[in-house]
C-alpha cells in the first residue's frame, strides 16, 4: 500500500519508480511483472469456477436442483463438469460480464458496484449465519472450526494456509498496489490495511458458519473440496425446507464475490496496458479478457478431455495433478508467497525509513519498530521455513 499509493502507478511501473527513487535498482519491477503474469493465471480458471457458480444460480432459481437425491446431485454436477461446453457458455457470459464493468473504469465502473455488493453480500451472509445456526447442527460445526488440531499443521498445509491467506487479500501479486494507486494522500495505511485483514478474517469465519451447521445438519462430507459448495451444499438445499431459496441466497452470495474478484483482477492488468501502451480502456479490456478467456480453456479441458492428463505425473508431488492443478498450484504455492516476501522486503529493508514512517502513518515510535521487525525478519523468515519443510 505505501508502494502503491505513493507512485501512483501499476505494480510494475511502482515497483521501478520506488526502488529508483530509494537509490536500488529498477530491476525490482520484474517483481511486478510476476504480479501480473500470477494474476492473469488466477483470472483464467477464476471465471470457469465463477462461471459455475452462475450456472448454480440459474438452477436454484429455476429450482431445478429441489428434491434430488445426493446421487442426483452428484451425478449433475459430474455431468455438468465432463460436458466443456456449458462450461465453456458460462466462462465467457463472466468474462463478458467483467470485461463491461472494467471498462467503465475503478471510479465509474467498481466503486459503484462495490458500494452495493459488498454491504449486500454481507447482509446474505449474515441471513445465512442464522438460518444455519436455527435449522443446523450449529454446536457441531462451532467445535469442528474452533478445535484445534496441531497434528494436522504439517509443512503442506501450512504452505496451503499460506497461499490461501495471500490469495485471500490479494497479497504477493501486486493487486493491492494497483488499487492503492488510487487512494488519496489522507487515508491512513496502517488503519486501513488492519481494517482489510480484520474484514476478511471476519467473512471467512462468517461463511464457515453459515456453511458447516448445514453439513453437519445433513451428515455430509465437510472435506469435500470444491464439491462442498456444488455437491455436498446443493444436496442439502434440495432436501431443506425452503431449500431452493436459501440456494439462491447462498450462490448470490458467492456470485457477488466472484464479480468483484474477477474486477479487481482485470483492472490490475488492464491498468499495465493503459499506462504503458497508451491504449484506451476499452481496447485494453477487451484484448485481456479475450486473452484471458482463450487461456481459460485450459481450466475447462482439465475437468474433462484433459482429465486424465498429468504433464509433471513423473514427480510424486504433481503425481495425479490436471493441467488446472499445476496452474493453481504454481500461483498459490509459488508464485504469491515469492511475491509476498519479495514486496515485504522490499518495503521493510530498501525503502529509506523516511518514506516508511510517512507512508504508514503511525509516527516514528513502538508501532512502527513493531511492523519494521514483522516485516524483516518474521514474516520472511516464517514463509522460508514453509518452503524448506515443504520441499525436504
Amino acid at each position: 500500500m505505501i508502494i502503491g499509493r505513493r507512485a501512483k502507478k501499476s505494480a510494475p511501473t511502482a515497483m521501478r519508480v520506488v526502488a529508483t527513487e530509494s537509490g536500488h535498482s529498477a530491476n525490482w519491477s520484474l517483481l511486478g511483472w510476476m504480479g501480473l503474469f500470477a494474476v492473469f493465471l488466477v483470472l483464467s480458471f477464476y471465471s470457469v469456477i465463477a462461471g459455475w457458480t452462475a450456472a448454480y444460480l440459474v438452477e436454484s432459481v429455476s429450482g431445478q436442483l429441489s428434491g434430488l437425491s445426493p446421487q442426483e446431485v452428484g451425478e449433475r454436477f459430474g455431468a455438468f463438469l465432463a460436458d466443456p461446453i456449458p462450461m465453456l457458455a458460462w466462462h465467457f457470459l463472466f468474462t463478458s460480464l467483467v470485461v463491461l464493468l472494467v471498462m467503465r473504469g475503478v471510479r465509474r465502473g467498481l466503486e459503484p458496484l462495490v458500494k452495493v455488493l459488498m454491504p449486500g453480500l454481507f447482509v446474505v451472509l449474515i441471513v445465512l449465519v442464522i438460518y444455519a445456526g436455527i435449522a443446523g447442527d450449529f454446536q457441531q460445526a462451532f467445535t469442528f472450526l474452533f478445535t484445534p488440531d496441531v497434528s494436522s499443521l504439517t509443512a503442506p498445509v501450512i504452505l496451503s494456509a499460506v497461499g490461501q491467506a495471500f490469495f485471500s487479500v490479494n497479497v504477493g501479486i501486486g493487486a493491492v498496489i494497483t488499487y492503492s494507486a488510487y487512494l488519496p494522500d489522507d487515508v491512513n495505511v496502517a488503519r486501513s490495511a488492519v481494517t482489510i485483514s480484520i474484514g476478511d478474517t471476519l467473512v471467512a469465519l462468517l461463511a464457515g458458519l453459515a456453511i458447516f451447521p448445514i453439513v453437519f445438519a445433513y451428515g455430509l462430507d465437510p472435506g469435500e473440496g470444491p464439491g462442498l459448495v456444488f455437491v455436498t451444499l446443493s444436496t442439502a438445499f434440495a432436501a431443506m425446507p425452503g431449500g431452493a431459496i436459501v440456494g439462491t441466497a447462498f450462490f448470490l452470495m458467492l456470485f457477488f464475490a466472484a464479480i468483484t474478484t474477477g474486477i479487481s483482477m482485470l483492472e490490475m492488468t488492464t491498468a499495465r496496458l493503459i499506462e504503458n501502451k497508451n491504449w484506451s480502456r476499452p481496447k485494453a479490456t477487451i484484448v485481456l479478457g479475450s486473452c484471458t478467456f482463450a487461456f481459460g480453456l485450459v481450466t475447462v479441458l482439465s475437468f474433462s478431455a484433459w482429465s486424465d492428463v498429468y504433464l509433471l505425473g513423473m514427480f510424486e508431488t504433481f503425481a495425479e495433478k490436471t493441467p488446472f492443478d499445476l496452474i493453481d498450484y504454481l500461483v498459490s504455492n509459488i508464485l504469491m508467497p515469492i511475491g509476498g516476501v519479495g514486496y515485504v522486503v522490499f518495503a521493510s529493508w530498501l525503502l529509506s525509513r523516511e518514506i516508511q514512517v510517512e507512508g504508514i502513518g503511525v509516527g516514528d515510535g513502538a508501532i512502527f519498530n513493531l511492523w519494521l521487525w514483522l516485516a524483516r525478519i518474521v514474516a520472511p523468515a516464517a514463509i522460508a521455513l514453509v518452503f524448506y519443510f515443504n520441499l525436504t
